[in-house]
């Protein structure tokens, strides 16, 4: 079965209905195959709770435990160390790339950082 995960800059990027809008909501689509690694949830509620409060939060987040959410483990934990090492990503890109890695998903998302990298559709931000 192959598996899917978007990145926070996805997700926000369908709620606030920007142009790349299109490329993602066929992934979100997909939800029996669509995984979140537990980090998104972090990111993803951080900013909403700032731009549009904590009840919007909370909706938004319940939406997302729908998908299969995975916990950062042992595993995903030392290969993000040794990716974001090898690929000079962030820790919370770290943890969606190793993610994404270990269970041979796709990562659609329009962060520059996962630009060129394998298993990543990258679609960039439009001005």
């Amino acid at each position: 079965m192959k598996m899917d995960i978007l990145d926070s800059s996805a997700w926000l990027e369908c709620l606030n209905e920007g142009p790349n809008t299109s490329q993602f909501v066929p992934i979100i689509s997909k939800h029996p195959n669509l995984i979140v690694p537990s980090v998104i949830i972090t990111e993803i509620r951080k900013v909403v709770i700032r731009q549009r409060g904590v009840d919007v939060a909370e909706k938004i987040t319940r939406s997302l435990l729908a998908s299969y959410v995975i916990p950062i483990d042992v595993d995903i934990a030392v290969s993000a160390a040794d990716i974001g090492v090898k690929f000079k990503l962030p820790l919370a890109d770290s943890l969606i790339y190793a993610t994404a890695l270990k269970y041979k998903a796709t990562l659609w998302t329009q962060d520059e950082d996962f630009k060129g990298l394998p298993h990543v559709k990258y679609f960039p931000k439009s001005k």
